[in-house]
């Protein structure tokens, strides 16, 4: 398969830079795409790839960011984060954070409204989005506008019905869930000792939080627990968009695009993007 071309036949800067990690660890990597004839400052795009925690690096699914970019509309930053098992928990989570807080104190140098600026993830990246999200919060900078959390993995604790339902079928069942999450946490899988910034389903404070889109299949391991993170972020008096798509399973909205459900999910959520980078 042809590499994605990222400059869009050169419509899209592509640059990477080595900024500094959290405190005592290694420089992190950035992959800055950025619209090759500007307009002024536009929306921010932080992504954070997927992969079980375990795979993918900084140029994992950026593709899906392009048309923002190459619109003109969007500057995306996507970050390399150390990866599971080799670097546990908090390790990525905390270069998550590193990376944002480096792109909004370089806001203005990046062609970024600080005040649109949106945390975008996907599967264990949507987790990683949460928990981020959640550290930004706490830590009282930056300010997000958003967060797009995609099929997001947020609990570690397999005692949903959807946790459990899916055994040798599609393309991250139960096995391959339990795999990710204890190479991420190790023993304390499950047990009393995990922080919400890496399983954000325990976090029991969902108040401050940015406006966020959320999505799931109906085939999904991770179904339920983000169906009660929606309903508790919104108890919690966030604004939320939330996406149930009937037949879909993990990922297929990319797997699988050309199907009716793909499409209309992927619809659904550009518009809401492009809402949000106008905002």
């Amino acid at each position: 398969m042809e590499p994605t071309d990222l400059t869009v036949g050169g419509r899209v800067r592509v640059e990477e830079r080595q900024v500094p990690g959290p405190e005592g660890a290694p420089e992190i990597t950035l992959l800055i795409l950025s619209p090759a004839s500007p307009r002024g400052p536009v929306g921010g795009i932080f992504n954070i790839h997927g992969g079980g925690m375990i795979l993918g690096d900084r140029r994992s699914g950026v593709e899906l960011n392009l048309p923002y970019v190459a619109d003109g509309d969007a500057v995306v930053v996507s970050v390399e984060y150390r990866l599971a098992p080799e670097h546990p928990d908090p390790a990525p989570v905390e270069d998550c954070y590193a990376g944002l807080a480096w792109t909004a104190k370089h806001a203005s140098e990046l062609g970024i409204d600080p005040d649109r600026l949106i945390i975008v993830g996907g599967s264990a990246g949507g987790g990683l989005a949460a928990g981020t999200a959640l550290l930004a919060r706490d830590r009282a900078f930056p300010d997000l506008s958003h967060q797009i959390l995609i099929c997001p993995m947020l609990d570690d604790r397999f005692a949903t019905h959807s946790s459990r339902m899916l055994d040798g079928e599609g393309v991250w069942d139960r096995n391959a869930n339990l795999f990710g999450w204890t190479a991420l946490l190790g023993e304390r899988r499950g047990g009393p000792d995990v922080s919400p910034y890496a399983a954000p389903a325990r976090a029991q404070d969902l108040t401050g939080l940015p406006r966020t889109y959320i999505d799931t299949g109906s085939v999904e391991v991770f179904r339920d627990e983000i169906l009660d993170y929606a309903t508790r972020l919104s108890q919690a008096g966030v604004n939320v968009d939330l996406h149930m798509w009937g037949g879909a399973f993990h990922a297929s909205d990319m797997i699988a695009g050309h199907a009716a459900v793909s499409r209309a999910s992927n619809a659904t959520r550009d518009e809401f993007i492009r809402r949000a980078l106008e905002a």
